[in-house]
């Protein structure tokens, strides 16, 4: 089983020391978003749990205790953007602050483990392709030797997510544009040292040295594991997106970043009612489990191919 904690809040951030109670327990209880009053229970002790897959934007909170993942293998997907308070109203200074963690984290894990996300990139008044560009160029030169891999993706601009940005002044680009544009992000990037893959996008942008990516990177778990997998295709996902099945921990309407592009939230008031449930010795993410839930066990197994091949011999 692969873990993804998670694409719908930010746990290394906001939920650390609920994570780490989880772990120390042996399982987690998720409720299902399309109903739920059915919870599965699920186990995540290192024998059935493959790796992890962190996504953040501020893993500080659960660096001082990676100790307590030494059975597990894991890596972070960690978005560093130019955005200011006004699209990230909730995270520290990128450059004083954010930077240095992203290399602090590297440092204490190894590169291939940190994956920087510079995405969604939108364009606005404010948010010029130069901008981005500009910012960009900075953020490489400071994370030159801390990764190996930059992830990028374009808006898309989801029904729940319009009314935040109405007065952002966004403004979308020509396919032609956006192209020129992606050349020069992706050459910027391999003149440090860093490879570039899109996310989930329908335009192809192979021309401009950038290829569709996995987040959850089937090719880089088996190198960190040392051993193949076995497992397909997340029909979850759309068809764009390229990552392999997971299991995700997390809960919708939690994450507290206040990013203005965020599809995983649908309102400020569900975050602040759903937060004030917060408890960490809770199987739960921002809840309990009520009379009318019906918990089940989702079995779950290692998927780890064990068997040689013919190749192997």
């Amino acid at each position: 089983m692969i873990l993804s904690a998670s694409r719908r809040t930010d746990i290394p951030n906001y939920y650390a020391e609920w994570f780490y109670n989880r772990i120390k327990e042996g399982f987690v209880c998720v409720r299902n978003p399309m109903n739920p009053h059915q919870i599965s229970e699920i186990r995540i002790t290192p024998e059935v749990v493959d790796c992890i897959v962190f996504w953040t934007k501020n893993p500080l909170q659960m660096m001082e205790k990676l100790d307590k993942l030494q059975a597990y293998s894991y890596y972070f997907q960690f978005t560093l953007t130019g955005y200011g308070k006004d699209v990230e109203a909730n995270l520290p200074d990128k450059k004083t602050e954010l930077i240095p963690i992203f290399q602090q984290l590297s440092k204490k894990i190894g590169k291939e483990r940190v994956i920087w996300r510079y995405d969604p990139i939108f364009f606005s008044d404010r948010y010029t392709a130069e901008y981005h560009l500009e910012t960009f160029r900075a953020f490489a030169e400071a994370l030159n030797g801390y990764t190996d891999k930059c992830v990028i993706s374009f808006l898309d601009l989801y029904a729940k997510i319009r009314k935040n940005m109405e007065g952002l002044s966004y403004y979308e680009l020509e396919e032609s544009e956006l192209k020129v544009f992606a050349k020069e992000i992706s050459k910027i990037a391999e003149q440090n040292h860093i490879s570039v893959d899109s996310c989930a996008e329908k335009m192809d942008l192979e021309d401009c040295g950038i290829v569709h990516n996995c987040c959850i990177d089937k090719g880089l778990i088996e190198r960190l594991i040392g051993c193949e997998l076995k497992v397909g295709k997340d029909k979850n996902q759309r068809a764009e997106c390229g990552c392999v099945e997971s299991i995700d921990i997390g809960t919708y309407d939690t994450c507290r970043n206040g990013c203005a592009y965020c599809y995983a939230n649908s309102g400020v008031k569900n975050v602040e009612m759903n937060t004030a449930k917060y408890d960490p010795a809770s199987p739960l993410l921002c809840g309990c489990i009520g009379e009318e839930d019906k918990v089940t066990q989702r079995k779950v197994t290692s998927l780890k191919e064990m068997q040689l091949s013919l190749f192997d011999l």
